[in-house]
């Protein structure tokens, strides 16, 4: 399974050896209207964590720092001392404003919306193709249809029963007429779905809902307010660089990283970045991406997604520019085995590829046996190890490779692996 996901594209540049001492990272969170909040302290809490486990100093975190448009949530790590290690401005690119909207929409539109992009992708046939990469992942996103029919039927049911009982059906009934007990059992049928409101929350339910919704809108060119956040993020990467290099400061390498949605958000981020300054990576400091559980094809293959795949194949083909996507048949939200340059109709004519680099992430040696057991069935958590600390040192390192001396391309092709220290219990 490991080498069936393992792609090297045949074009990739030559090595660079040299240590990175500063780096700058541009991290883009999920599909997740916490953004703001919750990655801050996943990534103090982890990073503490990977120090404990594998008998590393603490490395100073400055607190965070908010832009004042409120797109970009900034810290700084510093290098370890006696070490080796890079010194890392970490960014993090905002867009929980717009999911947060997505989430007040009035619920029977999202349901509607839910129900036309079911239908819509059934009728396209790429449910079908996402079902062929991830069967998972296809019954994840079905899972929000699913729901919807089953509790329609139970409201039906149940509004049904109260109007039956308040009507004049059974002999045992209240006897009201039907222009009173027809509307209280709608009302019951609609009533109970608000009182399981919780539930439904932490059964993903909703998120899940809202998700699938934002990317086939995206997929459909429906989404503006998530296009003018592309080409605003583009700006604040570019012009974060230009200040730095302004104020004499020196970088090794820029990274820019997306995990879950995100991780198409990067793509389309680096992407335009490129198209703006198109010498970016071939002069200054490298360039990275990184992609983590990535969803890029619940976008890229829908039909009308045409510029997505014209930012897809600038990319493939782009050779300053080192790209890797990490990806794990563990984890239900992503799609192990798949490649852009073989999966989409990319109309790269000849030109040739020089990314992405494929690698398993593989989370089963990663984690210890017992973490694997607690965790094996519960989506989001595995699908959240992507950014967590490891139990075991492998290849796939999140910390090692952004706050690491060695560049993306070094690391993936030729990983410096620490020793292995001594057993611990396993960690949540």
């Amino acid at each position: 399974m490991h080498q069936s996901l393992s792609f090297t594209p045949p074009h990739l540049q030559g090595p660079c050896p040299d240590p990175v001492a500063r780096r700058h990272v541009f991290y883009v969170p999920g599909y997740d209207p916490e953004a703001r909040t919750r990655y801050r302290h996943l990534f103090v809490r982890e990073l503490n964590r990977h120090a404990r486990r594998f008998g590393e100093a603490r490395r100073p975190v400055s607190e965070a720092q908010l832009s004042p448009d409120a797109l970009v949530q900034s810290w700084t790590v510093g290098a370890p001392a006696g070490a080796p290690g890079a010194e890392t401005a970490y960014d993090v690119l905002l867009w929980d404003d717009i999911v947060a909207r997505d989430f007040r929409r009035s619920r029977p539109v999202s349901v509607l919306l839910l129900v036309a992009g079911t239908l819509h992708g059934l009728a396209a046939g790429t449910l079908v193709r996402f079902y062929r990469l991830n069967w998972k992942y296809g019954n994840v996103i079905l899972y929000p249809f699913a729901m919807v029919v089953l509790l329609t039927l139970l409201s039906v049911f149940l509004g049904t029963m109260v109007h039956a009982h308040l009507g004049d059906w059974f002999g045992h009934s209240i006897g009201l007429p039907i222009y009173l007990s027809l509307p209280l059992g709608v009302v019951a049928g609609v009533a109970w779905i608000k009182g399981i409101e919780a539930f439904l929350n932490r059964i993903f339910f909703w998120q899940l809902l809202n998700d699938w919704v934002f990317n086939w809108q995206h997929g459909q060119g429906w989404r503006p307010d998530y296009e003018a956040r592309l080409d605003a993020f583009a700006d604040a990467v570019l012009e974060r660089l230009a200040s730095r290099r302004a104020a004499g400061e020196r970088i090794d390498e820029v990274m820019i990283v997306g995990h879950s949605s995100g991780a198409l958000t990067a793509v389309e981020v680096a992407a335009r970045a490129l198209a703006r300054e198109p010498r970016l990576g071939a002069e200054g400091p490298g360039l990275s991406l990184v992609t983590l559980g990535s969803g890029l094809p619940l976008v890229a293959m829908q039909p009308r997604a045409r510029r997505l795949r014209a930012d897809v194949a600038s990319l493939v083909t782009q050779p300053h520019l080192v790209w890797c996507d990490f990806q794990a048949p563990q984890d239900w939200m992503n799609f192990p085995g798949f490649n852009p340059v073989r999966h989409l109709a990319l109309g790269l004519c000849g030109r040739p590829v020089a990314n992405p680099l494929i690698r398993s992430a593989r989370f089963r040696e990663i984690l210890c046996p017992e973490t694997y057991a607690r965790v094996r069935l519960r989506p989001f958590r595995m699908h959240f190890q992507f950014l967590l600390a490891n139990d075991r040192r492998g290849a796939y390192d999140y910390f090692a490779m952004i706050l690491g001396p060695q560049r993306l391309r070094e690391r993936v092709l030729a990983p410096i692996i620490g020793p292995e220290p001594a057993p611990l219990a396993a960690a949540g």
